[in-house]
């Protein structure tokens, strides 16, 4: 894939949760059968503000090169993307969080793969040039 889909697809997804967290909180929350109390739902919609944000940060970003701001963007959403899924299969695991988190670390893990490899193939570029 190349940095340019994974951008796009990144910020689909990215505008997708914005959305849903920042007017659908209690059935987002729900998935994850997590409790919506008042707490859980505003800290939702300052994640789904959060989210927005990327989602227009990656889509202005699809077309960049091979840059020091690109790698950046890609090494700091693999990180995060892997901590996210690590935290999820955690919570799991210690029973906080039901059987819809499994999707989320699905997509996550993936999304980090998926940069790595541009990570990776970015380099190589730089080290053949």
């Amino acid at each position: 894939m190349t940095f340019r889909t994974v951008a796009v697809l990144t910020s689909v997804v990215t505008l997708v949760l914005g959305a849903g967290y920042l007017f659908a909180g209690t059935p987002m929350i729900g998935r994850l059968q997590v409790e919506p109390t008042e707490s859980v739902l505003l800290f939702g919609r300052r994640m789904g503000a959060l989210y927005l944000g990327l989602s227009v940060a990656f889509f202005l970003a699809r077309s960049a090169p091979v840059s020091v701001a690109r790698t950046a963007l890609c090494t700091g959403t693999a990180a995060a993307c892997s901590l996210l899924a690590m935290l999820g299969i955690y919570e799991f695991l210690a029973g906080r969080a039901g059987p819809g988190m499994l999707a989320s670390v699905l997509i996550e893990s993936l999304l980090a793969l998926a940069y790595v490899r541009i990570l990776i193939g970015g380099r190589k570029i730089r080290i053949g040039d």
